[in-house]
């Protein structure tokens, strides 16, 4: 293999041609280093966790892959994944891993001791998450405290402590995770229940688009609650009240449990994550126009 074509199966081990998963992880931590600055965050501070982010996610594309390397030879949408087609070896995938961590860790220490200590948790989380469907009913639950750990570090970062608001963030993203990643499980179903791994999706049975449904009117609903909180006003009311209406909108997509429609619904949430951010932002930024 030439060096030129090593590097690109490098690039999909870690999913630098599928963004999706690097904003879904991005946005609840926009969401927490504006709440937790009031509307003005420091710049540095947001620029090493925008890096960190998507430098943890392709460390976490690269675990996950070596976890499945087994498995995902037979599910339709991943038999063709580096490992899976022996393009590059699972000691590769555990070294780019790695060596993504270290330079995220680097990039932390530069923020503060609360920070660096958070961390370690955010690292065991997403190196843990992969091995979770061997044994979890609902990993997608696992995966919103995973996905949501920015939230906490945020607050560390920008304020030097966790405010309970925070807890109240992750909460709101463990209810989205599970929804959305339930889409996502959707489109796997049929392979996942024939290699023996565990998703919601599986978890939910017949009542799949019902839970995913369920799952976005507690996420909206407790995204109000940390906006009430945080003292946030009109703009971030009209902002929660258009994410309703995106999330609603999704039930078009996965009634009929298209594979199509289930993963179309999936990538539509990045438009639920931005919309939120717009909330936010809005509402620091606009006072008084109303």
């Amino acid at each position: 293999m030439s060096p030129g074509d090593r590097l690109a199966a490098y690039a999909r081990l870690v999913r630098l041609d599928k963004p999706i998963g690097t904003l879904l992880l991005l946005w609840p931590t926009m969401w927490a280093l504006w709440l937790s600055s009031e509307g003005v965050p420091d710049w540095k501070i947001v620029g090493i966790f925008v890096a960190g982010t998507l430098l943890m996610r392709s460390a976490g594309c690269a675990i996950n892959d070596y976890a499945d390397r087994n498995l995902d030879p037979h599910v339709k949408r991943t038999k063709q994944r580096p490992l899976a087609v022996g393009i590059i070896e699972p000691w590769e995938a555990l070294a780019v891993a790695a060596v993504l961590s270290v330079i995220a860790f680097i990039l932390v220490l530069q923020l503060n001791r609360l920070t660096v200590m958070l961390s370690f948790a955010a690292l065991f989380l997403a190196a843990s998450y992969p091995f979770t469907k061997r044994f979890l009913a609902l990993p997608q639950a696992y995966l919103g405290v995973a996905f949501g750990f920015g939230i906490p570090m945020a607050y560390a970062a920008q304020t030097g402590q966790v405010a309970w608001t925070a807890g109240v963030l992750l909460l709101a993203n463990v209810f989205w995770a599970i929804a959305y990643d339930t889409e996502y499980a959707m489109v796997d179903r049929d392979d996942d229940i024939k290699v023996g791994i565990r998703t919601s999706a599986i978890l939910f049975g017949r009542y799949d688009v019902a839970m995913v449904m369920l799952f976005h009117a507690l996420f909206v609903l407790t995204l109000a609650v940390a906006g009430w909180a945080e003292g946030l006003g009109l703009y971030y009311a009209v902002g929660l009240l258009l994410t309703a209406m995106l999330v609603a909108w999704q039930y078009r997509w996965i009634r009929d449990r298209s594979r199509e429609g289930c993963f179309r619904a999936f990538r539509h949430n990045n438009w639920v994550g931005g919309v939120v951010f717009a909330g936010i932002v809005a509402d620091y930024s606009l006072p008084g126009m109303f």
